[in-house]
């Protein structure tokens, strides 16, 4: 039997500390929304569409954050398997293997262990989502004019996440019961992307055999 989200992911596995949403603050309340509408049972298809009157870049910003949360508790969920024995490469099965650059420790794309390309990878955004120049959190404070292009790089990062996942972890997952929910918050990432063409799709065929099972 399926376990409940709670008792899968459980706060003691998660990768790092989540980042919230101040109360009170506009950004809050369309988080709130967005998890109402993912509570109550409507098509996926339909809860990522932008509300009317809202603006698209707290939209978008909304969900980054909470994506990067809920996929850090994933990876967190799984990260006891995946050790630099285990995956001492950051890919996705034989054909897709993941480097990490970042400019400045590591200039050139360097192969590293999984677990370490993940933390490295969750440094990164989490530092893009406190910076108050890229993702601003006071009123009346403008997005920079390439928070989209920022926010694609993250989201085409995460997705590495639910590849090496999928690939290398899903029999773990399953064991745990937490198939099901690893399934809907890709479904959820899947066509919040595409909704907005925030990823090349070409990006996306490491899982499309997946996709296509899950998603249509």
């Amino acid at each position: 039997m399926a376990l409940c989200l709670g008792q899968v992911f459980s706060k003691d596995k998660t990768f790092r500390p989540r980042k919230r949403f101040e109360p009170g603050t506009q950004r809050f309340e369309l988080y709130k929304k967005a998890q109402a509408s993912l509570k109550s049972g409507l098509d996926l298809r339909k809860v990522v569409q932008l509300p009317e009157g809202e603006n698209i870049n707290d939209w978008i910003a909304v969900h980054v954050v909470d994506f990067f949360n809920r996929i850090n508790l994933i990876y967190g969920t799984v990260s006891e398997y995946c050790t630099e024995r285990t995956c001492p490469i950051m890919s996705g099965g034989l054909r897709y293997e993941y480097r990490w650059q970042d400019g400045e420790d590591y200039k050139k794309p360097t192969k590293l262990p999984a677990l370490k390309y993940m933390n490295l990878m969750m440094d990164w955004i989490e530092s893009l989502i406190n910076n108050e120049d890229i993702f601003p959190t006071r009123v009346g404070v403008p997005f920079p004019k390439n928070f989209q292009q920022v926010c694609k790089k993250i989201l085409s990062r995460l997705f590495r996440v639910f590849v090496h996942v999928y690939i290398h972890h899903f029999d773990s997952i399953c064991s745990m019961g937490a198939e099901a929910h690893i399934n809907t918050c890709y479904k959820h990432y899947y066509f919040f992307i595409s909704e907005f063409n925030l990823i090349d799709h070409s990006e996306l065929e490491p899982l499309k055999e997946m996709t296509e099972k899950i998603c249509n």
